[in-house]
This record gives structure tokens, sequence and C-alpha cells, in this order.
């Protein structure tokens, strides 16, 4: 926990990707699905909007220090269309069940309300993708099993963190079967090492809610 809490690319990478597709209206009322110690509440509040939290980690979800639930995704404990939009970051690649995550979503969110989404990019969850350098040190990408759903785990601090792959169009139409029009999407590479600015590593969309 203290390995993401304490990760400077949040603050330089992934929450200004966060920002730069929801684009927070002043006194919106948001959710942060996987809100953890708050931060990214923090700056979406930043910006004049009011956000509250979903976190399955109580001690996180007190760390906050502000109003946040504590429940399991996909589940989510809101009347059905009670609030402007939900945004998650770095949480959809970490459920079993993305189909249920679109529709709560929709259930929670007003008619022509949003959700916002930073992920990790699907060519960078597909199993067996990773980055190779060829013979004459050429940055290259092994594409892995990209069109096939499956899990990667990967070692951290805290024990194994499991990722759940789709393809793009998989997490595009099963947004649009929940109800969700796709407004804006942006992808980026990574942002510290020169030979993978050509891959993509994050992505970010904003839907809205059509039904």
């Amino acid at each position: 926990m203290r390995e993401i809490e304490t990760d400077p690319s949040y603050d330089e990478v992934v929450t200004p990707l966060l920002l730069e597709i929801l684009e927070p209206e002043r006194r919106a009322v948001y959710f942060d699905l996987g809100s953890g110690e708050g931060r990214v509440m923090r700056s979406v509040e930043s910006t004049g909007a009011f956000s509250y939290g979903l976190e399955r980690n109580e001690t996180l979800a007190a760390r906050s220090g502000r109003q946040a639930v504590v429940a399991e995704l996909p589940d989510i404990p809101l009347r059905s269309g009670s609030i402007d939009g939900t945004y998650a970051v770095l949480v959809l690649e970490h459920l079993s069940d993305h189909i249920s995550f679109f529709s709560e979503a929709a259930r929670v969110v007003r008619s022509g309300g949003v959700l916002a989404l930073v992920s990790n990019h699907p060519v960078w969850t597909a199993p067996g993708s990773s980055p190779i350098e060829d013979h004459d040190g050429e940055p290259l990408w092994r594409a892995g099993d990209y069109f096939s759903d499956g899990t990667t785990e990967i070692p951290t601090g805290g024990g194994p963190v499991t990722f759940h792959h789709r393809s793009m169009s998989n997490l595009l139409n099963t947004a649009a079967d929940a109800g969700w029009s796709l407004q804006k999407m942006i992808e980026r590479p990574h942002h510290k090492l020169e030979n993978q600015m050509g891959i993509q590593r994050l992505w970010g969309c904003r839907w809205r809610l059509q039904i």
C-alpha cells in the first residue's frame, strides 16, 4: 500500500491524465471507485468539484480523512442516479468482473453523467507482453496474447497483484452495452523510459451516460 501512496508517477502523470479526461465541473459530485488514501480525490476537489470515495481497505479509507464508503467493487452502495459522475484510476485492470463494473457505474450515475477511467493500456496487460530490444538495441514490443482474456500476477512488496487483461474492443463494447457513449480517449507512453516512448503505457477514457 505504501508503494502506491508514495509513487511519484501519480502526481507527474496519472492524476493529470485523470483530470484531463474527467474535466471536473465545479460543484459537481463525483465518486472515486477505488479511492485508496484519497490523493486523487483531493486533486479532483481542488478544481471546485466534490468527490467521495469507495475503498475496499478500511485502513486506506480511514486514512483519506474524508467520506469514503468501505465496499467491494463492482458493487457500489449508492442510490440509482444519485451522482453526477464516477471515476477510477488504475483499478479496472484489477477487477475480475468488468461487465458489472460498467453496469453498476451506469446505475448510480444520473442520465447524462460521466464515467472516467485511467488504466494500464491493454497492450501492456496482455499475458506475455513485455518490452524487448533487438541485437542493434532498437526497442521493440512483444505483444503477448492480446486477443484473449487472461491474467498476470506481478510481485510487489505487499504480495502479488493480479492484472486482468481485456482487449480495447472488449472494454469499449462492454461500456457501450451498459449505456456509455465514448466522449474522449487518450493514450500515453511511459513517462520516463526513453526506449518505451513509442509504446502505449496508459490510456484514459471518458464516457457519457445515454440512458
